[in-house]
This record gives structure tokens, sequence and C-alpha cells, in this order.
């Protein structure tokens, strides 16, 4: 079998697997790991870039690089500086004005390849694992083939190439296995293996022959891998890891099989359109209902998809066959790589001014303000009490909200910036993470995870005051209770959280606090009764899990007494939903009314066995804090109180209102001495 320069079975591979992502991607039930199509996509590209560039070789004894890279300019630039510019032109028109800062760093990366490096980033940000996805975060496939095509050229011209490239993969899918999870999934270092997969079968291709019927049947089983994975696959499965070698086998054995079914015409026509109807697909789908103001649905997002593809082909007429083709770019490859200079300059400087550009959301009478009056308060709870009516009452944001929609993300605190609390991976509680005063002669340690480290602001402007050594000893998703717990996005037991509770058990037995401040979230399952799978039908063995609870929260009590501290627990503070509270605040903004971001309080108090659990804890050394009266009311949680923004997202608090409700933090809190 050798290489050619143009196979019609290649063409229709490229049809399958833009099919499989856009349909995954529109929600079309059974295709829910329509994203290996992506993987397809890398071998297809691998194998194509590598016989180009060894015919070349071949025919010339060289390689030009300044060709090559020219050739890559016109084939995706143009498009792609396209729909970058579209779609944050649209993004302006119809997403929340506080996204649009966020999507032009996005757009930018994707203007210089390297998306899939800023998601990587943010996807491991445990703060936005609840943000919305980006319009432009599909360019994070293009990130990883452009890193591609800059080293490979290179490798191909060094001697015991085959060799390098075999290393390249076995190193590449170990890491893939090893560290799978979101960083992986973006990751160069975990994908590349899956381009030199189809390099390495492009640089043995003219040494495999086989019979029309051996190839019709590795065909067949090649199309059989890729469908099975799309439709076996889901949202929670891990990936990439060893499931990717599915997809990625089976497009291998297609390019070998050659099968004749992919040489259809309607899967040439969609082929050829592939490139672009993957750009344009995404941000589609993602800005179509806001565009239309509806909500997204089934019959919807085939529409869109649809309509994606229609532009698909305007635009292949228009834009990306024209110019691919032009005679003056291809001599000159000079012209086209500056053309490829020129059209991410132009990208940079749309997304540049759309960031500077002002988008008001539009506001309100200002309220009073509540971080002055706590101040100066000498009861605060009325203070609180009328600020939170106030907030029930909002339909308009107030012009003094603080902190500002624009500035929310920034709003975290401290422990996070300094390093001090750790994320998934850390089994170890770190040293040093020394606030307060720190020769002072009463050590307090907060203790728990994010929900705990959500306080941190309030406990360190006490710790401030009255001169404690504050200590921060906190860890995502990580419960302070004692007991095994169950990580759905590990999709295993969190054994590191086992680890990290452990490290921090004998931290504080070698600190010996006056006092131990525990805070967690109560959106926790035990690993003991957990398979993988949460239970919807409402008949879980409540009395069961109950006990645990009580059993893990009563060993957590009893090592920190044992330390000689004495302990106050916060109750879980609401949950206000799947969208982030500022997203909807600045939807809801333009309709005057916020108050629709609100939550009943029966649906913002998650973990209802938990908290009957820490709330009812009868030990008269543990103190239980109970913060939801300071959120919601009888009925429901409002996502303003008085002045001050309470979520930085949809369940965390801001810094500011943390801050804000010190004074009630230090009437409940047990004496420290």
């Amino acid at each position: 079998m050798s290489p050619t320069t143009f196979r019609r079975d290649v063409e229709g591979l490229r049809a399958v697997a833009v099919l499989l992502v856009v349909l995954g991607h529109a929600g079309v039930p059974y295709v829910t790991g329509g994203y290996v199509g992506v993987d397809v996509f890398f071998v297809i590209s691998g194998f194509l870039i590598t016989s180009l560039l060894l015919r070349e070789a071949a025919g010339t004894g060289r390689i030009s690089l300044r060709r090559f890279y020219a050739r890559r300019a016109l084939r995706l630039l143009p498009m792609a500086a396209l729909v970058l510019v579209t779609t944050l032109l649209a993004a302006r028109a119809w997403l929340p004005a506080i996204r649009i800062g966020d999507l032009a760093r996005d757009a930018l990366a994707a203007a210089g390849y390297v998306a899939n490096l800023r998601f990587a980033a943010i996807g491991t940000d445990y703060l936005n694992a609840d943000a919305p996805p980006s319009p432009f975060q599909h360019f994070w496939s293009l990130a990883v083939e452009e890193q591609f095509y800059l080293l490979w050229p290179l490798l191909l011209m060094l001697p015991g190439r085959k060799w390098i490239i075999s290393a390249a993969i076995v190193l590449s899918l170990g890491a893939s296995v090893a560290i799978t999870g979101q960083s992986a999934y973006f990751g160069p270092h975990t994908r590349i293996w899956e381009l030199g997969a189809g390099a390495l079968l492009a640089m043995v291709a003219d040494r495999i022959h086989l019979g029309q019927s051996a190839r019709s049947v590795l065909g067949a089983a090649g199309l059989a891998a890729i469908l099975g994975a799309a439709c076996g696959f889901g949202e929670l499965s891990p990936y990439p890891g060893w499931r990717a070698i599915v997809p990625v086998a089976g497009a291998l054995a297609l390019l070998c099989g050659r099968l004749r079914p992919l040489e259809a015409g309607p899967l040439q026509a969609v082929g050829r359109l592939s490139y672009g109807w993957y750009l344009w697909h995404w941000p589609v789908l993602l800005i179509g209902p806001a565009a239309l103001g509806v909500e997204p649905s089934l019959p919807l997002g085939l529409a869109l998809a649809a309509g994606s593809l229609g532009l698909a082909w305007v635009t292949y007429h228009l834009v990306e066959d024209p110019v691919r083709r032009h005679a003056g770019m291809r001599r000159r490859p000079v012209r086209a790589l500056g053309l490829g200079a020129g059209l991410s300059g132009a990208v940079a400087a749309v997304a540049v001014t759309i960031a500077l550009l002002p988008h008001p959301v539009p506001a309100g009478a200002a309220a009073r303000d509540l971080p002055t009056a706590m101040a100066h308060a000498m009861d605060p709870y009325p203070v609180v009490a009328r600020a939170l009516a106030t907030g029930l009452r909002l339909r308009e944001l107030p012009a003094n909200l603080t902190p500002t929609l624009t500035r929310v993300n920034a709003d975290k605190a401290q422990v996070w910036a300094d390093g001090c609390h750790v994320e998934i991976p850390v089994t170890a509680a770190p040293p040093g993470c020394v606030y307060g005063d720190p020769s002072g002669t009463s050590t307090v340690v907060l203790f728990g995870d994010s929900h705990a480290a959500q306080w941190f602001p309030a406990i360190e402007q006490l710790a401030i005051e009255h001169r404690w050594r504050l200590i921060s000893l906190t860890k995502s998703s990580c419960s302070a209770a004692d007991l095994r717990l169950w990580h759905d996005g590990l999709h295993r037991e969190y054994t590191e959280c086992a680890a990290f509770h452990d490290a921090v058990i004998a931290r504080i037995r070698e600190l010996r606090p006056s006092l131990v401040v525990i805070g967690s979230s109560f959106n926790y399952r035990p690993a003991e009764t957990t398979t993988g799978e949460a239970d919807t039908t409402g008949e879980a063995d409540t009395t069961g899990e109950a006990e645990q609870w009580r059993d893990g929260w009563g060993r957590t009590f009893r090592d920190v007494q044992a330390a000689g501290a004495r302990v106050a627990i916060f109750a879980d503070t609401p949950y206000l939903g799947g969208e982030r509270v500022p997203v909807c605040l600045s939807r809801r903004a333009e309709e005057r009314r916020i108050d629709r971001c609100a939550k009943s309080v029966s649906a913002a108090l998650r973990g209802p066995v938990q908290r009957q659990v820490v709330l009812g804890y009868a030990d008269p050394r543990v103190t239980v804090i109970n913060p939801v009266p300071w959120l919601c009311d009888e009925t429901r949680c409002p996502p303003i109180v008085g002045n001050v923004l309470v979520y930085r997202d949809s369940n965390h608090l801001t810094t500011t209102f943390a801050r804000t409700m010190a004074p009630l933090v230090d009437a409940v809190l047990p004496p420290v001495e």
C-alpha cells in the first residue's frame, strides 16, 4: 500500500469524523462519545502530512520548511481567522457582557494556536469548574495540530526517525493513560501519539500489501471501532487515556483498509466541508440559542448544526478553496506566510478592541453599603437581616454592587493565589500557609475543602484583629470528615483526599492549636456505597449513609480534640444552580429581573443527610455554625445581599461577602485561648 496525493476514502473518513463531533455536540442520543472524531482527525492529519513530506523529500531530496509552513498557513488560517472574528462579534452581541474579556483572551489564544494550553490551565482551576464552555474551545485541537506541524518536519530530517517517533508515541500514550483528566484532554503531550500513529503508518505504508478481502475486513473493523467508541463512550468516560486507543486503532485500520463505502458521493461532499463545518458548528451551537432568545434543545441543535454546514459550504467556495488554490500565494511562500501573520494580527486587534469596548450592564439605584454598615454596627444581626430583605426585593443590579460582575473572577481568597488551597492530585498538607499574626500565641487552623476556604477572608480578618496565628489547610472536593469518598470527576474513590486528611491530622497534632475551624460542602457521596452512578430513584439508604457521616465526622472531631483544640464547623452554604451567578445576573440585568437568579431554599441546600448529621451533632465541645440565615430567608436565597454579590460562581462565596460576615462569625466562634 502506498499513499497517494488524494484518497477518496480518506475524504470520507473526514466526513465520518466531523459528523460524529457535530452530532455529539448537538446532543444527539447514543452519540455521547462523538468527541472521538477529533482523535480520527489527528490520525488522518499525521498520516497525510507525513505522506506529503516524505513525497517531497523523495522527489526533491529535501524538505522545504518555508513551503510547508506556507501551505499550512493557506490551508488553515483564512477560515480560522474568519470564524474567530465572526464569533467574537456574535459573542459581543449576544453573550453576557461579563464574559467578553475572557472570550477575547480565548480568541487570542486560538489565533496564536495555544488554545489547548489555555483551556488546559482553565480546566485545572477548581473555581472555574462550573464555567460555561467557550465558543472558541474547539480550537484546542487545531492548536495541537499546529504544534505538531511546527516540530514534525524537523523530526523527519533526523536519522533514526522511526525509532524516535516510536518512542514519542509510547511516551505520549503512557502520559495519556497516567494523567487522564482535563489537562490531559487538551495537552499536546497526551495527544501527539495519535498524530504520531498516523505518521508512523505513512512511513511504513509502502510495505503493507493486503488483498481486497483483507482490506474490506480491516476497514469494516476499523469503522466499527470508531462508531462503537462514539456510541459507547460518554461525558463521564475518563478520556483520552487507554480509551483513545479504540478510535485511533479504528482510524489506522481504515487508512490501511481503504473501505469503498467511504468513497460515496455524500461523504465526499461532507469531507470537503469538514474543516469549515468543524470551525463553524461549535460557536453556532453555543451562541445560536442566545441570539434566538430560546433555550437549547435537540431539534434546535440539529437545526443549528445544519445551518453551520450551510455556512461551511458558503465560506468554502468564497474563502477556503480560493485562497488555498491562489496561484500567486502558492508560488511565493513568503506571501502566504505574510498573509497568515496578517490574519492572526487582525484577529488579535479585533479581540483587544472588543475587550476594551465598554459594554455596561444595566443597573438601578445604589443600595445601602453593607460592609460599611456591618463594620459600624453594635449588633450585626439586624443589619444582615435588612440587607437580606433588600436583596430579595431587587430586580435591578445595585449601582454600587461589590464586587462588580466584571471583577468577580479576581475576587477569591488569598489562599488560592498563595498555593495554600491545593487541588485534587495533592496528597500532603502544604508547609507554611501562616496568616494573621505569625508570632501570635494562639493558633487557629482552617481545615476542609473549598467551602472551608471560602470562609478564609472572614477568619483571616478575625485572626488579624485578635492576633491569632492562622494556618490554612484546605483541598478541593475533600471533605474534612474521616470517610472514604467517591469522586465523580475521577470516577473512583478519592484516595488523594484520604491521604490529605491523614496529613492534616498529623499537622494539627504538631501545631496543638487552640481552635480548628472546619468547613465542608455537603455535596459528597461515601465510596463504600457508590458504584459511580448517582442515585436518581430517591430510594437511597439514607439511614446507612447518615450513620457513615456521623461516624466520619465523629472520628475527625475526636482527632482534633485529642490535639487539644476546640472545634467549630460551618454547615454548608447554598448552591444557586448550574449557571454561574454572575453570568445569570448579567443576563437577567438586561431584563431587569435579577430576582430570577434567586433559588428556593429547598433547591439550594444540597446534601440533606449530611446537613442533618452536622446540624444535629450532639457534642457540647463542637460548635456548629449554620450560615444559611445569613444567606436566605425562610423560602429563598438571593444572589445579592444588600449591595454585596454573594457568589463568585454557582456555590462559592465572594471574598467580599465572607469578609463582610466576619462580625457574625466572631460572635459564634468559641473563645480562643
